[in-house]
């Protein structure tokens, strides 16, 4: 894996962080001024509680994926990025191209993915 392909990754992966943090930080405020203004009927209480739930599990997405992110910049830096965690060859350019987190190879996670 060549130093220009890690530094097109790593430099992907701070816009990804970067992108994800905005992103909660701005739903944070939201969810926040939305609590405050939050009166009203009881059919109304509930709209807000079903839509604060949808907004809390995509956060988690979020947070899940942020997460994801920093682990990959860590393995940039300790120079571990693009080996699979589990059997220890080469994560195909092509995968970290599609995803840049990637932990692992694609007949690992396949391996994964069956015994789920």
């Amino acid at each position: 894996m060549s130093a220009e392909f890690v530094e097109e990754m790593k430099e992907r992966l701070m816009a990804e962080r970067s992108d994800l943090m905005h992103k909660l930080q701005r739903d944070a405020q939201r969810f926040k001024t939305e609590c405050k203004t939050g009166s009203g009927d009881s059919v109304d209480l509930a709209s807000d509680e079903s839509a604060f739930k949808k907004m809390e599990a995509a956060n988690k997405l979020d947070a899940n994926r942020l997460t994801a992110v920093e682990n990959a910049l860590k393995r940039i830096s300790e120079n571990k990025y693009g080996i699979c965690l589990k059997c220890g060859k080469k994560i195909p350019e092509e995968r970290l191209r599609a995803l840049p987190s990637a932990v692992l190879c694609i007949a690992c996670k396949t391996k994964d993915e069956r015994r789920r």
